[in-house]
């Protein structure tokens, strides 16, 4: 019976072979562009969760002070108050995982008759665990390299590509403030950063050998920022309340004076950006749906002038025995057929215009089966319930003013 039903649906479709098409056409650009919206949407949240990990997980940074003078306000880390001991001191705090001091700066860096300016990290092992930053070429540098100040020096990608092309950087030997450096390891891609920086363009050198050979160090021990990396994430917030308070004891600092340092979690930073882009992803979804909605009302429009136009058909029908729920899902599988058909298309329209963005713009686009589940459902939905007012109405249809219909 089904089955009678399907195919005279079928031929009802074919009968008006235009008609059907524009109606599916609003089908197709709503499910279209929900599949592109979610795909662009779902690429956008990869790449923002990609960054994330790439920089590293729980982490905390500690930054210097800032002076004040003749009322003008010096910013963060103009000031050394922060020093190796306060770095080891953290490092013995219950839920804190890694304390890496770091010594930041810029510098030009030569190989033969190359030259780049890139970023300086001076620091310690740690800081490659905090940030989870392998080394996939020669080795890192050890504790016993900052101890004995050695001038050695690890290198980003785009360091590697713009200054040795397609020469091998192990085992070079590099100038940097005119003081010969070895190429121990080449660190791994790890792209930009969340606010664009490109966090391959950059050197890591012991942190003792940038203070003494690089950038000289007025204060013994000072660096300008502490790396922290807590255990958990639910120990972040017992962790930074520790260090606070460990830190105002070792400096010393007076309940009714402000801190001298600032503490900043780089993790409730990172969180916000993916929930601002999911929620923005959810927003592209909700616009896209907006089409679904005038697709089904077309789906309605159309299947009321059906109704009208084959009126004396339902006549006929009920007369030879032809029941209110034959009629009603009559009707109702047209739409339904009209709606899953323009869904099919429009998927494989999203599918194809996902695919489209990525290669022309090389934005990141995921197409998952969550995106075709969505699209069919909504498809079903959306033809059952802008149909079945429709088919109603024919089903309610009285058959002698049917028959005498013209």
């Amino acid at each position: 019976m089904t089955l009678a039903m399907l195919g005279e649906a079928w031929r009802a479709m074919g009968a008006n072979r235009l008609r059907t098409a524009l109606t599916m056409l609003g089908m197709v650009i709503g499910v279209g562009a929900v599949v592109l919206m979610m795909a662009i949407g779902q690429g956008a949240q990869y790449a923002v969760n990609q960054t994330i990990s790439a920089m590293g997980s729980n982490l905390f940074i500690v930054l210097s002070g800032s002076t004040t003078a003749g009322g003008v306000r010096s910013g963060s880390g103009s000031i050394p108050t922060l020093t190796t001991g306060d770095a080891d001191a953290l490092l013995e705090l219950p839920g804190v995982q890694t304390a890496a001091p770091i010594h930041p700066g810029s510098t030009q860096i030569l190989y033969g008759p190359n030259n780049w300016s890139t970023s300086v990290i001076g620091t310690t092992p740690a800081y490659l665990d905090a940030r989870s930053w392998p080394v996939v070429a020669g080795y890192p540098f050890t504790d016993s390299d900052v101890r004995s100040a050695t001038r050695v020096v690890l290198i980003g990608q785009t360091v590697a590509e713009n200054l040795f092309g397609d020469e091998d950087p192990l085992g070079k030997t590099v100038r940097i403030k005119q003081s010969p450096f070895l190429v121990v390891g080449v660190l791994g891609r790890k792209g930009q950063s969340l606010d664009g920086r490109d966090q391959d363009d950059t050197l890591i050198i012991p942190l003792t050998t940038v203070q003494r050979k690089v950038f000289g160090n007025s204060f013994p021990g000072a660096v300008r920022m502490i790396m922290v990396q807590a255990s958990t994430p639910e120990a972040m917030p017992a962790v930074e309340k520790a260090m606070t308070s460990l830190l105002r004891q070792r400096h010393r600092i007076r309940e009714d004076m402000d801190n001298d340092f600032f503490v900043r979690n780089l993790t409730a930073a990172a969180d916000s950006a993916a929930e601002t882009t999911r929620v923005m992803s959810m927003l592209l979804g909700a616009i896209a749906s907006v089409s679904l909605l005038v697709g089904g009302i077309g789906i309605m429009n159309i299947m009321l002038v059906s109704v009208t136009e084959r009126t004396r058909e339902i006549g006929i029908r009920m007369a030879i025995g032809a029941r209110e729920r034959d009629i009603l899902l009559q009707f109702l599988l047209e739409a339904i057929m009209i709606s899953l058909a323009g869904c099919l298309i429009g998927l494989l329209v999203g599918i194809g215009g996902a695919l489209l963005v990525n290669k022309l713009t090389d934005t990141a686009v995921i197409i998952s089966a969550n995106s075709a589940v969505v699209a069919f459902s909504v498809a079903a939905t959306v033809g059952i319930f802008f149909g079945f007012y429709p088919a109603r109405k024919a089903a309610q249809l009285d058959p002698i003013e049917a028959l005498r219909y013209q």
